[in-house]
Protein backbone atom coordinates (compact mmCIF):
# COMPACT_ATOMS: atom_id res chain seq x y z
CA UNK A 1 0.00 0.00 0.00
CA UNK A 2 1.12 3.40 -1.15
CA UNK A 3 2.01 5.87 1.87
CA UNK A 4 0.04 9.00 1.79
CA UNK A 5 2.60 12.09 2.87
CA UNK A 6 1.90 15.57 3.55
CA UNK A 7 2.42 17.95 0.67
CA UNK A 8 3.09 20.86 3.28
CA UNK A 9 5.04 19.70 6.86
CA UNK A 10 6.31 21.48 9.86
CA UNK A 11 10.21 21.97 9.37
CA UNK A 12 12.68 22.21 12.40
CA UNK A 13 15.80 23.46 11.38
CA UNK A 14 18.85 22.56 12.95
CA UNK A 15 22.56 23.30 12.06
CA UNK A 16 24.98 20.36 12.17
CA UNK A 17 22.62 17.46 12.09
CA UNK A 18 21.94 15.27 8.81
CA UNK A 19 18.85 12.77 9.40
CA UNK A 20 18.43 10.09 7.10
CA UNK A 21 15.33 7.84 6.06
CA UNK A 22 15.36 3.76 8.40
CA UNK A 23 16.94 5.98 11.13
CA UNK A 24 16.27 7.42 14.93
CA UNK A 25 16.33 10.74 15.87
CA UNK A 26 16.13 11.77 19.84
CA UNK A 27 15.20 15.01 20.40
CA UNK A 28 14.89 17.36 23.63
CA UNK A 29 12.30 19.99 23.04
CA UNK A 30 12.54 22.85 25.13
CA UNK A 31 11.96 26.43 22.63
CA UNK A 32 8.32 27.57 22.90
CA UNK A 33 8.03 27.71 19.00
CA UNK A 34 8.75 23.73 18.45
CA UNK A 35 6.89 22.35 21.57
CA UNK A 36 3.67 24.13 19.56
CA UNK A 37 5.16 22.29 16.79
CA UNK A 38 5.55 18.63 18.55
CA UNK A 39 1.92 19.66 19.80
CA UNK A 40 0.42 19.84 16.78
CA UNK A 41 2.18 16.96 14.75
CA UNK A 42 0.51 14.79 17.83
CA UNK A 43 -2.52 15.94 16.87
CA UNK A 44 -2.89 15.58 13.42
CA UNK A 45 -0.06 12.95 11.44
CA UNK A 46 2.62 12.90 13.84
CA UNK A 47 5.11 14.04 10.89
CA UNK A 48 7.41 16.87 10.50
CA UNK A 49 10.69 17.76 8.56
CA UNK A 50 14.50 17.55 10.04
CA UNK A 51 16.64 20.15 7.96
CA UNK A 52 20.13 21.53 8.39
CA UNK A 53 19.75 25.72 8.19
CA UNK A 54 22.77 27.15 6.82
CA UNK A 55 25.67 28.61 8.60
CA UNK A 56 24.87 32.32 10.02
CA UNK A 57 21.93 32.93 8.02
CA UNK A 58 18.11 31.80 8.71
CA UNK A 59 18.64 30.14 5.31
CA UNK A 60 18.19 26.40 5.49
CA UNK A 61 19.16 23.66 2.82
CA UNK A 62 16.90 22.62 -0.16
CA UNK A 63 16.97 18.68 1.25
CA UNK A 64 16.30 17.49 4.52
CA UNK A 65 14.30 14.40 6.17
CA UNK A 66 10.34 13.70 7.15
CA UNK A 67 10.82 11.80 10.48
CA UNK A 68 7.51 10.41 11.96
CA UNK A 69 7.14 11.09 15.80
CA UNK A 70 7.00 7.39 17.55
CA UNK A 71 7.45 8.51 21.26
CA UNK A 72 6.91 11.79 23.11
CA UNK A 73 7.19 12.27 26.90
CA UNK A 74 6.42 15.52 28.60
CA UNK A 75 9.09 16.01 31.98
CA UNK A 76 8.13 17.68 34.63
CA UNK A 77 10.46 21.01 33.41
CA UNK A 78 7.78 21.38 30.71
CA UNK A 79 10.42 19.47 28.01
CA UNK A 80 9.27 17.36 25.35
CA UNK A 81 11.35 14.04 24.48
CA UNK A 82 10.78 12.54 21.22
CA UNK A 83 12.07 10.36 18.86
CA UNK A 84 11.90 10.29 14.99
CA UNK A 85 12.34 7.39 12.63
CA UNK A 86 13.27 8.69 9.27
CA UNK A 87 10.96 8.10 6.59
CA UNK A 88 12.36 9.67 2.87
CA UNK A 89 14.05 12.65 2.12
CA UNK A 90 12.30 15.76 0.44
CA UNK A 91 13.03 18.75 -1.42
CA UNK A 92 11.58 22.13 -0.77
CA UNK A 93 9.55 23.72 -3.53
CA UNK A 94 8.34 26.77 -1.25
CA UNK A 95 7.80 28.50 2.16
CA UNK A 96 4.49 28.37 3.41
CA UNK A 97 3.26 31.75 4.75
CA UNK A 98 1.49 30.98 8.23
CA UNK A 99 0.65 33.01 11.72
CA UNK A 100 2.60 29.91 13.47
CA UNK A 101 5.57 30.35 15.40
CA UNK A 102 7.49 27.68 13.30
CA UNK A 103 8.09 27.36 9.46
CA UNK A 104 6.62 25.32 7.21
CA UNK A 105 7.17 24.41 3.73
CA UNK A 106 5.87 22.86 0.75
CA UNK A 107 7.60 19.98 -0.21
CA UNK A 108 8.29 16.94 -2.50
CA UNK A 109 9.65 13.48 -2.57
CA UNK A 110 9.56 12.46 -5.99
CA UNK A 111 13.63 12.93 -6.43
CA UNK A 112 13.49 9.93 -3.34
CA UNK A 113 11.16 7.92 -4.42
CA UNK A 114 13.45 5.14 -3.73
CA UNK A 115 13.70 5.99 -0.26
CA UNK A 116 9.98 4.29 0.28
CA UNK A 117 10.65 1.46 -2.37
CA UNK A 118 11.06 -1.26 0.14
CA UNK A 119 12.08 -4.16 -2.69
CA UNK A 120 14.59 -2.01 -4.03
CA UNK A 121 17.77 -4.86 -4.88
CA UNK A 122 20.87 -3.96 -2.83
CA UNK A 123 22.35 -7.29 -2.33
CA UNK A 124 24.78 -6.03 -5.60
CA UNK A 125 26.45 -3.37 -3.60
CA UNK A 126 27.27 -5.01 -0.80
CA UNK A 127 31.29 -5.40 -1.72
CA UNK A 128 31.21 -1.58 -1.74
CA UNK A 129 29.42 -1.22 1.19
CA UNK A 130 31.56 -3.66 3.02
CA UNK A 131 34.74 -1.84 1.79
CA UNK A 132 33.62 1.35 2.94
CA UNK A 133 32.76 -0.16 5.87
CA UNK A 134 36.36 -1.19 7.01
CA UNK A 135 37.77 1.64 5.34
CA UNK A 136 35.50 3.57 8.03
CA UNK A 137 36.67 1.89 10.87
CA UNK A 138 40.28 2.66 10.14
CA UNK A 139 39.00 6.54 10.02
CA UNK A 140 36.94 6.40 13.14
CA UNK A 141 40.00 4.83 14.86
CA UNK A 142 42.44 7.37 13.84
CA UNK A 143 39.67 10.21 15.14
CA UNK A 144 38.69 8.16 18.23
CA UNK A 145 35.24 6.88 17.53
CA UNK A 146 34.11 3.86 18.70
CA UNK A 147 30.86 2.26 17.08
CA UNK A 148 29.54 -1.27 18.12
CA UNK A 149 30.32 -2.74 14.61
CA UNK A 150 28.50 -5.67 15.63
CA UNK A 151 25.91 -4.42 16.24
CA UNK A 152 26.38 -2.16 13.27
CA UNK A 153 26.59 -5.09 10.60
CA UNK A 154 22.96 -6.21 11.77
CA UNK A 155 21.58 -2.89 10.08
CA UNK A 156 20.13 -3.36 5.94
CA UNK A 157 22.87 -1.98 3.81
CA UNK A 158 20.98 1.33 3.62
CA UNK A 159 21.24 1.74 7.27
CA UNK A 160 24.77 0.97 7.15
CA UNK A 161 25.20 4.22 5.05
CA UNK A 162 22.57 6.52 6.60
CA UNK A 163 24.04 5.82 9.91
CA UNK A 164 27.96 5.52 9.10
CA UNK A 165 27.04 9.61 7.14
CA UNK A 166 25.23 11.04 10.34
CA UNK A 167 27.80 9.89 12.67
CA UNK A 168 31.00 10.43 10.84
CA UNK A 169 33.48 13.36 11.69
CA UNK A 170 33.46 15.40 8.53
CA UNK A 171 32.16 18.81 7.89
CA UNK A 172 28.42 19.79 7.50
CA UNK A 173 28.37 20.52 3.66
CA UNK A 174 30.12 16.89 3.44
CA UNK A 175 27.21 15.17 4.90
CA UNK A 176 24.63 17.68 2.85
CA UNK A 177 26.42 16.27 -0.12
CA UNK A 178 25.26 12.40 0.88
CA UNK A 179 22.03 13.38 2.16
CA UNK A 180 21.88 15.00 -1.28
CA UNK A 181 22.87 11.97 -2.90
CA UNK A 182 19.72 10.51 -4.77
CA UNK A 183 20.36 6.45 -4.19
CA UNK A 184 22.65 4.30 -2.20
CA UNK A 185 25.21 3.81 -4.99
CA UNK A 186 25.52 7.72 -4.92
CA UNK A 187 25.77 7.62 -1.50
CA UNK A 188 28.26 5.13 -1.02
CA UNK A 189 30.63 6.39 -3.62
CA UNK A 190 30.71 9.82 -1.93
CA UNK A 191 31.24 9.29 1.49
CA UNK A 192 34.00 6.92 0.34
CA UNK A 193 35.71 9.46 -1.49
CA UNK A 194 35.11 12.21 1.40
CA UNK A 195 36.78 9.10 4.07
CA UNK A 196 39.70 8.61 1.16
CA UNK A 197 40.31 12.52 1.23
CA UNK A 198 40.66 12.37 5.04
CA UNK A 199 42.77 9.49 5.31
CA UNK A 200 45.06 10.47 2.37
CA UNK A 201 45.05 14.04 3.55
CA UNK A 202 46.48 12.72 7.28
CA UNK A 203 48.84 10.34 5.45
CA UNK A 204 50.50 13.03 3.68
CA UNK A 205 50.45 15.35 6.90
CA UNK A 206 52.27 12.27 8.92
CA UNK A 207 54.95 12.39 5.99
CA UNK A 208 55.50 16.28 5.58
CA UNK A 209 55.79 16.65 9.19
CA UNK A 210 58.69 14.14 9.93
Amino acid sequence: MKIKLPDIIPVFPLSGIIYFPKTNLPLNIFEPRYLALINDCMHSNKYMGIIQSKRNSSDVYSVGCLGKITENTKTKDGRILVNLIGVTRFVIKAEINNDKSYREFEVTYEKFKEDLDQKKELSRKIDQINKLSEKTKVFFKKNGLLLNWKEFEKLDQDQRINTLAMIAPITNEEKQTILESVNIQSKTKTLSEIIEFYLYDNSVNKITLQ
